[in-house]
């Protein structure tokens, strides 16, 4: 029995959640990956999963072996990463994750430059708006939005964005600068619920909160049709600074309120902590985040700029 290999369709098993999503996604017949569980169980003399009708659950022997399997396969990987090189010469798959809008429009750019420096380096980039496991969807680092939960893991810091609420010149034109939040009764709004309720705004100024009651002309489940839908001049909306960067510089949005909107967030590359940290890795990481400071820093003061000359035009 070859027992780095039943480690790995026991940790397939796991992932999966059944024998069959295990041996689809080990491209095996199913009754080898049934085999070698039960194989891999004889010879531990134990029962790795409890087995019923829809899922497998592991033991608690399974448990504490599916642990252990984890980092022997982890060191077995490293290990071999070592001797073909890989932490001398960047060279292998490098497995990027990152929030949709943010990867598309700034990591995807530094992405296509890394390849073009590193051609030995492959990358495989997964764009999702929801949180990502790093053994299980083998991310080798990831772009993350907000204050970093996971104390294992390593961050890097490559900046900040910040909530923005913007209307186009059109719209203010016709309706006015709002001035505190409690304009807002006056106005019609494009939602996206991610960020306010579609009935109710709220704001902070220093220590005062606002809770605004506004009607949602539109509510929308993607940023991108709430920035359309604004540039039509429909009405408000909420976005985060680095989706509407572009508009902003161009004049096509407007920021407004900015003075009651809460703290900037913080944008970090995150990686498992390793023994030995792949020069692709290192590579990556030292082309990456001085490009992201860079364009992640100025929009806070293009914001700033735009709004001031704008406060007072539109009546």
């Amino acid at each position: 029995m070859d027992r780095f290999e039943a480690m790995s369709i026991v940790l397939a098993v796991v992932e999966a959640g059944s024998l069959s999503a295990a041996a689809r996604r080990q491209k095996a017949p199913l009754a080898t990956v049934s085999r070698k569980v039960s194989e891999l169980e004889a010879h531990l003399q134990t029962k790795l999963f409890t087995r019923s009708s829809r899922m497998l659950v592991p033991t608690d022997a399974g448990r504490s072996y599916i642990a252990a399997a984890k980092r022997i396969l982890a060191d077995l990987t490293e290990a071999e990463r070592a001797a073909s090189g890989e932490y001398t010469t960047p060279r292998g798959d490098l497995v990027v994750s990152a929030p949709i809008a943010m990867g598309r429009l700034y990591l995807q750019p530094i992405i296509v430059e890394f390849l073009a420096k590193f051609p030995d380096v492959d990358v495989q980039l997964g764009l999702q708006d929801r949180p990502v496991n790093f053994w299980e969807e083998q991310i080798d680092v990831a772009l993350r939005i907000g204050e970093l939960t996971d104390s294992s893991l390593i961050a890097v810091k490559a900046g900040e964005i910040r909530r923005v609420m913007c209307a186009s010149p059109d719209y203010l034109k016709s309706r006015g600068m709002p001035r505190s939040p409690d304009d807002l009764t006056t106005h019609e709004c494009i939602t996206y619920p991610a960020m306010h309720s579609p009935s109710l705004w709220r704001f902070k100024r220093d220590k005062t909160e606002y809770a605004v009651p506004v009607r949602s002309r539109l509510v929308v489940s993607n940023t991108e049709s709430a920035l359309d839908a604004a540039r039509a001049g429909l009405g408000l909306t909420v976005v985060f600074s680095y989706q509407v960067a572009e508009l902003i510089r161009s004049g096509g949005l407007i920021p407004v309120l900015q003075d009651f909107q809460p703290p900037a967030r913080p944008v970090n590359f995150v990686y498992s902590p390793n023994r030995f940290m792949p020069v692709k890795l290192r590579a990556f990481l030292d082309l990456a985040v001085p490009r992201f400071k860079a364009r992640l820093g100025s929009m806070p003061k293009q914001f700033e700029l735009r709004e001031r000359p704008d406060r007072t035009s539109p009546k």
